[in-house]
């Protein structure tokens, strides 16, 4: 069982809305921070967004602070993202990443995000 999946990912047009999924597996120590990053065509890996111990406090990337919101799924287990007024510098492949009981860290496999303008 993979620890976390990600889901939600598409191709939207520029002011659009997405919301991504991180599924978390009970791996998962979920006493730490949950983050979310990306990585744009051609470019390094960066952060995005973190919510803190069992969905407690939040903390946004100045790029996306007040587009992105992310939250606490406790039904679906997850850690979601929602996207909103997308430009089309948020192309990226987007990872949730987690810290696994016992020790280390987890990412996830991405999910594609494309806005087009």
């Amino acid at each position: 069982q993979a620890p976390l999946v990600e889901s939600g990912g598409g191709a939207v047009q520029a002011g659009g809305s997405l919301r991504l999924s991180c599924v978390l597996s009970g791996r998962i120590d979920t006493s730490y921070f949950i983050r979310w990053f990306r990585q744009p065509p051609g470019k390094e890996r960066e952060f995005v967004a973190w919510i803190g111990t069992n969905g407690g406090g939040a903390y946004y990337a100045d790029a996306v602070r007040g587009r992105f919101t992310i939250s606490s799924n406790k039904a679906e287990n997850s850690i979601d993202l929602q996207l909103s007024s997308l430009q089309p510098a948020d192309t990226a492949v987007y990872y949730c990443t987690g810290r696994l009981k016992g020790a280390g860290d987890a990412w996830g496999q991405g999910t594609q995000v494309t806005v087009t303008s």
